[in-house]
């Protein structure tokens, strides 16, 4: 038979499953591959969990992937509350860091104490981005809307005027958590360019 603890814990962690479904509704500014839509924080957050493993090669030596897939699972949950930060909008980014904390604090403080304390230091530690695997883990938060715009002929860095140095700076983030695919996200940049898909200035 269940005891009361048990239950109210089971309670807290299904209040918590219930509210990470609204991840779902979080609409981010990438397409999809194809273009056909813009996807939601629930697919990129499955799509970096993917390539967390397909390339987890190309991570650092000894780097734990369990805990890099377990921040790519939780990073953007905070979004539910904080929506999602355009990159590239300057002033939204400002006060980025500050809505995503509060909105940390409401979301994994629905858990019960211990796994609060255990996801929230897991998001902090990506959003801090010292250890091996965190850096790893962002450089994938940034790889995927690199790999999107460029085979979508530009997409959101046409539509919002997003210029190659500005794609740039961010390359330095993936090529400090993967080399290899930092110096691949340089080419994709580079042949954007060329195509005419992603303006210098």
């Amino acid at each position: 038979m269940t005891t009361v603890p048990l239950l109210d814990r089971l309670h807290l962690q299904v209040a918590f499953v219930q509210e990470i479904d609204k991840l779902k509704r979080v609409i981010r500014r990438n397409t999809l591959l194809d273009g056909s839509r813009r996807e939601n924080d629930a697919e990129h957050s499955w799509q970096l969990c993917m390539l967390a493993l397909v390339m987890a090669e190309h991570a650092p030596p000894g780097i734990d992937l369990e805990r890099v897939v377990a921040m790519l699972l939780i990073h953007d949950l905070v979004e539910i509350d904080a929506g999602d930060t355009f990159i590239y909008d300057a002033e939204a980014v400002l006060i980025q860091a500050e809505r995503e904390r509060q909105a940390a604090d409401r979301i994994f403080g629905l858990l019960p104490e211990d796994q609060n304390t255990k996801l929230r230091a897991l998001w902090d530690e990506f959003e801090d981005r010292v250890t091996p695997e965190a850096k790893f883990a962002k450089a994938l938060d940034r790889f995927a809307p690199l790999l999107a715009n460029h085979h979508t002929e530009g997409g959101t860095w046409k539509l919002y005027k997003v210029t190659a140095d500005q794609v740039r700076r961010n390359v330095k983030i993936i090529d400090a958590g993967s080399p290899t695919l930092g110096a691949y996200a340089r080419e994709l940049v580079e042949l954007s360019v060329q195509r005419g898909h992603l303006a210098e200035e």
